[in-house]
């Protein structure tokens, strides 16, 4: 029988210097994760990357580090090659990368959706590709997306509508590399309290956002809390591996599906 524990396995999470991917890397760690590769996009994010880093190798991990723009398949082909040769091939592989947008669909510009789509959907698909390639037999593969996927509401097209694709990856995916034990899911979260979620909103937003979902006055803010996320992929990477092929969102009913 497959060991689905969290213990000795090599990890690579995608966005995973800081907010919840930060977290989740210090998680794994504490759950007994050998290695953990954390990659993440841009020099700004390198000192709070540093500090997952200490907090992962003092939980008893292996940590190394990866800074790239994962908008191309090269550089996704790349950040799975500089992983195994740094750590191994990896048993759990997590993409948190995203980027918000919320605008009037008229005013979103080619540019825009071009970013948008680059970001949202083509990352998700070849991070899928290459965790195809090189997660190990009886891996778990998982991806983060939106909530907004479950709400009926404007403004959010090029956001909402470019990780909506990520969940039919999720089941192809899944389909493809059941065969070698591989589970693939996609989580999508509620809006978060991290420092993406504010720039976005204007003050009335917020405050929806903050009272929308069912369970919002048992929250810190109102809104899903990255504590609160982390539970879903540590069980999602490890004893729910039976779980594949699904999007699940989680946010405290704020949205369903």
């Amino acid at each position: 029988m497959a060991d689905h524990s969290i213990m000795g396995k090599t990890v690579l999470i995608a966005g995973g210097g800081k907010n919840l991917g930060g977290l989740i890397a210090r998680d794994l760690a504490e759950q007994g994760a050998r290695a953990i590769a954390i990659h993440y996009n841009s020099a700004s994010s390198a000192a709070e990357t540093e500090a997952t880093l200490a907090a992962v190798r003092a939980a008893g991990a292996e940590a190394v580090a990866f800074q790239a723009d994962l908008t191309s398949a090269a550089a996704m082909e790349k950040l799975f090659a500089d992983t195994i040769a740094a750590v191994g091939r990896p048993d759990i592989a997590i993409n948190t990368v995203g980027k918000v947008l919320k605008k009037p669909f008229t005013e979103i510009s080619e540019g825009e959706y071009d970013e948008m789509t680059a970001v949202n959907s083509k990352t998700a698909f070849f991070f899928l590709k290459e965790a195809g390639k090189h997660v190990n037999d009886n891996g778990k593969v998982c991806t983060l997306v939106t909530s907004l996927l479950g709400a009926y509401t404007p403004f959010y097209a090029a956001y909402a509508g470019t990780k909506a694709p990520v969940e039919h990856f999720t089941r192809a995916a899944s389909k493809e590399f059941g065969a070698r034990g591989i589970s693939v899911t996609a989580i999508g979260p509620g809006p978060m309290d991290t420092p993406f979620f504010y720039p976005a909103e204007e003050a009335d937003a917020q405050a929806y956002h903050k009272s929308a979902a069912a369970l919002s006055g048992f929250s810190k803010t109102g809104l899903t809390d990255i504590e609160d996320i982390v539970p879903w992929i540590r069980m999602l990477v490890s004893d729910g591996w039976w779980m594949t092929g699904q999007t699940i969102l989680v946010n405290g009913g704020y949205t369903t599906k």
